[in-house]
């Protein structure tokens, strides 16, 4: 049996190392080892500070290119600013609004603000001719004659309604594949197209909306009130007109119908209202009226008009009104009676359509039978 003290004694074999020495080897290893790896992290910062950089660059350059202002060579117009989200194709773009030969290509912005527009067709005088107390204008495609036919025989066909002078115009954008010919034809017969050289689509609503309001607040600004209404609309005009007359009524900074209260954006690329957040970074929008008929008081008009230059445009026409309200510090109003602006109808009920002001058709054959019906002697309930 060997005893501890002979182990130690025994030649061939080495000393243990000192604790001492253990811990200065394992010091040694993650010094050299720390000293790896921070010099692999100042390699991996400058290469990410690089990409950084090309990605700033290149960020900044494509905000560039998508906030370019472009010029167009127009006759007596002045030149128009681009603006994301009112999309125009270049090659459908009219010579008119032809862009500069250094704007990149692809799909364009325009910007809303009316001023950049000019009118290829106007009705300048008919409100001179009388004063209208209220001027109903629909916005509508060049091509959609079917559309305009149909209002010009239902409500849009009487100039006096409920003893009030009321006038009906149509407001189109330029397209392709729209005939100038018959529309030019079409305005000769019936003096009630006004045409602006925007590109007409979806997406350039706003654009039309603030061309109507324009038109409003140059070319008809003794009318005491207006509507903006859809095409596919069937409207009561009596009951519009009762309406307007009800004491009470306001005549100044008035706007009021289908009020749309904390309505969410939609950040959704799959749907038509998809806004991005680039364009418009709210959650909600302001209170607003839906687009499918709201009437205002005719000095609104000029106010839209003159703050649109302060406001970045989007493409939901209805809300950036309710924007352009916001911003001049104006509150809407509900109508005398809601219940009297009304979406998408089930069916017809010749009593319920007494009733109402607006209801959305399918069809301007629709709005044609309708009326039809609507408009035969008798009690309607």
């Amino acid at each position: 049996m060997i005893s501890g003290d002979m182990r130690a004694l025994n030649p061939s074999e080495k000393p243990p190392e000192s604790p001492c020495r253990e811990k200065k080897s394992l010091f040694r290893f993650w010094f050299k080892f720390l000293v790896l790896l921070g010099v692999l992290f100042i390699f991996l910062c400058y290469g990410l500070c690089n990409d950084t950089q090309s990605l700033q660059e290149s960020f900044s350059l494509q905000k560039h290119y998508r906030w370019l202002f472009v010029r167009a060579h127009q006759v007596n117009a002045p030149p128009y600013r681009v603006h994301p989200k009112h999309r125009v194709i270049l090659n459908e773009i009219k010579e008119n609004t032809e862009p500069s030969p250094v704007q990149p290509e692809g799909l364009q912005y325009h910007e809303a603000y009316p001023h950049n527009y000019r009118f290829v067709m106007d009705n300048a005088e008919v409100c001179k001719i009388s004063t209208p107390f209220l001027v109903l204008m629909v916005p509508v495609a060049p091509e959609n004659i079917v559309a305009r036919d149909a209002i010009r025989q239902t409500w849009g066909k009487d100039s006096t309604v409920q003893g009030e002078v009321v006038l009906t115009l149509f407001m189109l954008g330029l397209n392709g594949g729209a005939d100038v010919e018959k529309l030019k034809q079409e305005n000769q017969q019936h003096h009630d197209l006004i045409q602006s050289n925007f590109m007409d689509s979806y997406l350039n609503l706003t654009i039309k909306t603030m061309v109507i309001m324009d038109w409003l607040a140059t070319r008809c600004p003794t009318a005491a009130y207006a509507m903006k209404v859809d095409s596919d609309m069937f409207l009561n005009i009596d009951n519009l007109v009762i309406m307007l007359q009800t004491p009470g009524i306001p005549r100044v900074n008035y706007l009021t119908g289908l009020l749309m209260w904390n309505s969410p954006v939609i950040r959704s690329k799959d749907s038509k209202w998809y806004v991005p957040e680039e364009i418009y970074p709210y959650p909600q929008y302001p209170t607003y009226t839906l687009g499918m008929g709201y009437i205002f008081s005719n000095d609104l008009p000029a106010k839209f008009v003159e703050i649109s230059k302060s406001i970045k445009p989007f493409n939901i026409e209805d809300a950036y009104i309710g924007e352009c309200m916001k911003k001049l510090g104006f509150s809407l109003s509900s109508p005398p009676d809601s219940s009297q602006f009304k979406t998408y109808n089930t069916g017809y009920d010749r009593c319920e359509f007494s009733r109402i002001i607006t209801y959305i058709l399918r069809s301007s054959e629709e709005l044609i039978n309708y009326w039809t019906d609507y408009k035969k002697p008798g009690a309607h309930c």
